[in-house]
């Protein structure tokens, strides 16, 4: 796991200054404290840090190059099949000065080009400068669970792990793009390849990108296929091919040359994982949670510490409390570089904390649900789409019927989502992540300018996940939005704050259920067996019921349950309040101050609004950091 970053001059004629990737690399120096390097021949110029995983050894210092050294790589990830690989491209006469993973992808290239993307088996992001052919090619693991950014501009591409690195060149401008603030606050994340910043862009997952005689181009090279599930007999058939390619991933994915952790939130997936880990190991593996100072919360320490007594792990646990929260919120910012509404991020850079005292390496069970539908909110639209084909031609009356009983009290729920009131429901609502996120929907014309409402009346930021199930319209509803899902909720949201917080304190987090294989596995299974009736990840409960403790395959769905409604609205309100009244807050010219302060009025007591209200904070400390160029003192490790 390391961070990299880079230029190229696309006329070809003008030499990158060594300083500037200096620049570049420090600032994501959080990234790989263990070492660093840089090569700068002409126009192209390429910077590496490093967190030594594989091969501790200087040999595994990049940049990196082959024989001759005509091809050079700057490289972040982990390549879980890369020994069979290394031995595949012995035979074929290529000679090795390491034993990483680097060098494979290195010697691969030279084999087989952009073609050396289907053969790679992990998590990555990396660039490749062929200096014979003059050309760079950038790619991006299937999933995204590593992230690359990049921004052309009149004669260069500028690319990194981080924005922060892009931002290191008085190239690259600081100019905000309204419209993503506007997709920002109908998803509470950025879905697509934009970032706030007009000019760059992330590299999609599944995606390459090549730069050659001044032409920039980028292109997919991997997406997800559902199949109709006829190939199974049975669930019981499903689930044993389950756990035997869910025991060989796990295996692969403890590949390390440093200790390996886990991260235990006593929930299903996580402990059905560590179950596989304990039989792959002699060493006793640590395990790592977090809870809440006060009382109410739900609180996962127990269920963590039953799964650490039933497997034997050296198990270590931390508290957090209202004012640990805000002692992380301008880091998180910072580390993050995009706003994300993800308060357990927070929560997660406290564990992370704690985790790099005792490892380098941490699995997690990240995933499952968006591969084997385990979300509430996937059964809950299956049963409104049954309900829907029930009603037939009495629709009208049953809608009638609802409208009146919401009205009544008695269905209050459904009173704020008119749509299912009328049984229909736009497409983007399908997206588990855009449908309780309707308060901003439904009130910008109270809370936006009129100059912003101008600027973004025409944005349309639904559009995103409506053509992504148009990619999927003959598919069944289930596999609809499992398939939106692992293109936006996954990469842009979870899987980036599980790297970007992470990587602030130099950790390494692995994600085994990410892994290709595992999901185009799951994307042969009948609907059914992943989600029937109220049952979710059926067929993945099935594969754990003899490996779990039944307390833990048992319990109800929490989350990550961060309690940050109740310390936003005590705790911080003053704090709250004065960042989004504040005359800095309303010279962004984006929302009305009445409107923001409507908003926050009825968090006192329930904190009805508590997302809403953490996306506007996240984004006004954004706009301080990254538009402002507002310095702080980042927490250290």
């Amino acid at each position: 796991m390391c961070g990299i970053a880079g230029k190229l001059y696309l006329d070809g004629q003008q030499p990158v200054d060594p300083q500037l990737i200096q620049r570049m690399t420090d600032v994501i120096a959080h990234r790989g404290p263990d070492g660093e390097g840089k090569y700068v021949s002409g126009s192209m110029g390429l910077g590496h840090r490093r967190l030594s995983i594989i091969d501790l050894r200087t040999t595994g210092a990049q940049p990196m190059c082959n024989e001759d050294e005509t091809v050079w790589i700057v490289f972040n990830g982990e390549i879980y099949n890369f020994p069979e690989l290394r031995d595949r491209l012995i035979k074929r006469g290529h000679s090795f000065r390491s034993a990483t993973d680097t060098e494979v992808i290195v010697h691969l290239y030279e084999e087989l080009g952009v073609d050396c993307l289907q053969h790679l088996r992990g998590m990555f992001a990396f660039a490749i400068w062929d200096s014979k052919e003059r050309t760079l090619f950038m790619a991006r693991d299937r999933v995204g669970i590593k992230p690359l950014y990049y921004c052309q501009t009149a004669n260069a591409l500028i690319f990194g792990s981080e924005i922060k690195s892009l931002l290191r060149d008085p190239e690259v401008q600081r100019q905000v793009n309204p419209q993503a603030v506007d997709r920002f606050l109908t998803y509470f994340y950025l879905p697509g390849n934009e970032t706030l910043l007009k000019g760059i862009f992330k590299l999609e997952p599944g995606h390459y990108l090549f730069a050659k005689e001044g032409r920039v181009t980028s292109k997919q090279y991997w997406d997800l296929q559902y199949s109709s599930g006829e190939t199974w007999r049975d669930i019981d058939e499903a689930s044993d091919a389950l756990n035997d390619l869910l025991r060989q991933t796990v295996k692969d994915h403890m590949i390390s040359d440093v200790p390996v952790g886990f991260l235990a939130s006593g929930g299903v997936d996580s402990t059905a994982l560590l179950s596989y880990a304990v039989e792959e190991t002699d060493k006793t593996i640590k395990t790592f949670t977090v809870g809440f100072d006060g009382e109410g919360f739900a609180d996962e320490r127990p269920y963590a510490r039953l799964a650490s007594k039933r497997f034997g792990t050296a198990h270590y646990d931390i508290s957090m409390s209202a004012e640990d929260f805000r002692t992380f919120l301008e880091g998180f910012t910072w580390h993050m570089e995009e706003p994300v509404c993800e308060p357990p991020a927070i929560a997660l850079y406290y564990v992370s904390k704690l985790a790099r005292q005792h490892v380098k390496v941490l699995l997690s069970g990240e995933g499952g649900d968006e591969a084997f539908g385990g979300y509430p909110e996937y059964r809950n639209y299956l049963a409104f789409e049954s309900c829907k084909a029930l009603t037939g031609p009495f629709r009208a009356l049953a809608g009638a019927a609802l409208r009146q009983a919401s009205r009544l009290g008695r269905l209050k729920r459904l009173e704020k989502y008119s749509a299912f009131v009328n049984f229909e429901l736009p497409d983007y609502f399908y997206s588990r992540v855009a449908s309780p996120r309707d308060y901003f929907n439904r009130s910008k014309s109270s809370l936006y300018t009129n100059d912003f409402a101008s600027i973004t009346q025409n944005s349309r930021p639904e559009n995103l996940t409506r053509q992504l199930f148009d990619r999927v319209r003959t598919q069944h509803k289930l596999n609809q939005m499992l398939y939106v899902d692992t293109k936006t909720w996954l990469p842009d949201d979870l899987l980036i704050k599980a790297d970007k917080i992470t990587m602030a304190t130099s950790l390494e987090l692995r994600v085994p259920f990410l892994d290709h294989k595992i999901l185009e596995f799951a994307a042969t299974l009948p609907p059914d067996f992943k989600v029937k009736g109220r049952q979710t990840k059926r067929v993945l409960k099935r594969a754990f019921q003899s490996r779990v403790p039944k307390e833990i395959l048992a319990r109800r769905k929490t989350g990550f349950p961060v309690p940050f409604g109740r310390w936003l609205n005590h705790d911080l309100r003053g704090f709250v309040s004065e960042t989004l009244l504040s005359s800095r807050a309303a010279s962004r010219g984006y929302f009305q101050r009445e409107g923001v302060r409507r908003l926050l009025d009825p968090c006192e007591g329930n904190g009805t609004f508590a997302s809403e209200t953490f996306s506007l904070l996240i984004l006004e400390l954004w706009h301080r950091q990254f538009v402002d160029g507002e310095d702080f003192a980042l927490p250290s490790n």
